[in-house]
């Protein structure tokens, strides 16, 4: 009887491989980075081929590491960066070109030309946005060389990362719907590609992969994973739901890594957003029927603590920025917003670029290290105060997850601004264990959701410390210095 469950967690900086055991402990962990190119301002990609690359070294150090065979893993689990756009030759598996990531601006002329931003929102539940993957597969076709004859041929397949991992691995070409649900190219209502934005984006449907449930067998994984079912597949700010066990309307999560995540499940139905989140797939589990979640996705979170270390030297290292930090009591009175992508939820404003305001010979090192940390809080809180508002539910406290939830000062930082208690799991890699989660379901490892939440486990709680109106100065300076990121480009 096999013993574990296994997990890819394909992310925006690197690439992980967890074993985890039926409690949901993780066993063994491997991790590799991949290279970020910057090719022009706002453009960002990756290399395909690499991240394939590393995937494999870090399944063959992780099975070495726990000296686990293939035999003992029950079913692999697939989580990653959505919305990362890889078109590539289905004979060869050569990319086109390289992958063009979420954050990545170049799309802009597309979108703008499309009209309103609301135009798909009835359909997709997203907005007209640069970081969503048909206008990004749309620029593929229009500006590599051949690419749109290759296309219509019926010779390139698209992918975001899950199914270019899961290709590579069973030679499948299928995605599930929370990854299809970030593409601008699927039907919210129908979980099916639409023919009338395939049309308008001009995107030959004979490209796009089958779209199935999150919780299912795709097909067997070659070497060095052979033998093993390919069983899961989520999006991973929807794994890191599924593996917070946010099962039940009006449960949430926020997940900490390179962006920011919050996402709220909503239930059986889909809840437009009137006020600047996306409608989207929380999960779909075997034939049961889809769970829809509202969410509000912040570009720069991160992604602003590697470039105070990697672009202005500040830190050594990441975890360096809380120490940095704690030499000053306050941000100084200066606001950083790090619209480096434009800005994400609730304003999608391509057009924003980053700004610290509020600057005096007083400030210091410390105080911009503070500001960079406050500023995940304050987009946290934006997107709290829209989900209110959409879903009229009232969060009574917030379950947190990704690498930046064990940085003690913004954690308490961001309870005294919700003004609600703050939740840290025992297991902080959410996002790999609701992918395991889906995979284990899938071939009868776990039973049922009751069997799931037993594993969950209080590692951390904070409670807000903060004065109301001390709470209510500091968000009224981020909201003023919001706007003054605006019509840069």
């Amino acid at each position: 009887m096999p013993k574990y469950i296994a997990a890819i967690d394909q992310g925006t900086t690197s690439t992980r491989f967890i074993l985890f055991d039926h409690a949901g402990a993780i066993v063994a962990v491997e991790q590799r980075e991949h290279h970020q190119i910057y090719p022009k301002p706002g453009w960002v990609e990756h290399d395909p081929l690499e991240i394939w690359m590393r995937t494999q070294e870090v399944i063959g150090a992780g099975l070495a590491k726990a000296g686990v065979a293939a035999t003992e893993i029950a079913a692999l689990g697939i989580t990653n960066q959505r919305e990362t756009t890889i078109v590539w030759d289905k004979v060869s598996g050569q990319p086109v070109y390289n992958a063009i990531v979420w954050q990545d601006t170049r799309t802009d002329e597309i979108c703008n030309a499309l009209g309103d931003q609301n135009l798909l929102r009835a359909k997709t539940g997203l907005p007209l946005a640069t970081y969503f993957s048909g206008p990004k597969i749309k620029w593929i076709l229009d500006n590599v060389p051949g690419a749109r004859t290759r296309a219509e041929n019926g010779e390139l397949f698209f992918g975001n990362i899950d199914t270019w991992l899961i290709w590579n691995l069973t030679g499948m070409h299928v995605t599930d719907v929370t990854n299809a649900g970030r593409t601008l190219l699927m039907n919210l209502h129908t979980l099916d590609w639409d023919e009338e934005i395939l049309a308008l984006l001009d995107i030959p449907r004979a490209m796009l992969p089958q779209i199935r449930s999150s919780s299912e067998v795709y097909g067997t994984a070659r070497a060095p994973l052979g033998g093993v079912a390919v069983a899961g597949d989520l999006g991973d700010q929807h794994a890191a739901l599924f593996g917070q066990t946010c099962f039940q309307p009006g449960e949430a999560k926020n997940t900490y890594g390179t962006g920011c995540f919050m996402l709220l499940n909503t239930g059986e139905a889909p809840v437009e957003s009137k006020n600047g989140l996306l409608t989207t797939l929380a999960y779909k589990i075997g034939e049961q029927k889809a769970v829809y979640a509202l969410e509000g996705s912040i570009a720069i979170s991160g992604a602003l603590v590697q470039w105070l270390r990697d672009n202005l030297g500040l830190i050594e290292k990441s975890a360096d920025v809380e120490t940095l930090a704690r030499t000053v009591s306050d941000n100084g009175g200066i606001y950083f917003v790090p619209a480096f992508s434009g800005l994400f939820a609730p304003y999608w404003r391509s057009d924003a670029r980053g700004a610290i305001v509020g600057l005096t010979r007083f400030v210091n090192k410390g105080h911009i290290a503070r500001a960079a940390l406050e500023s995940t809080a304050y987009q946290t809180r934006e997107v709290l105060d829209a989900m209110e508002k959409d879903s009229g539910v009232k969060l009574t406290a917030l379950k947190v997850d990704g690498g930046m939830v064990f940085n003690e000062t913004l954690m308490q930082f961001q309870s005294d601004l919700l003004g609600v208690p703050v939740i840290r799991p025992k297991v902080a890699e959410t996002t790999a264990l609701g992918a395991a989660y889906a995979a284990g379901l899938a071939v009868g490892f776990w039973k049922d959701f009751d069997e799931l939440r037993t594993n969950w486990g209080l590692d951390k709680a904070w409670s807000p410390q903060m004065e109301s109106e001390q709470r209510a100065s500091l968000y009224a300076g981020w909201k003023k210095a919001v706007t003054r990121t605006f019509d840069w480009v």
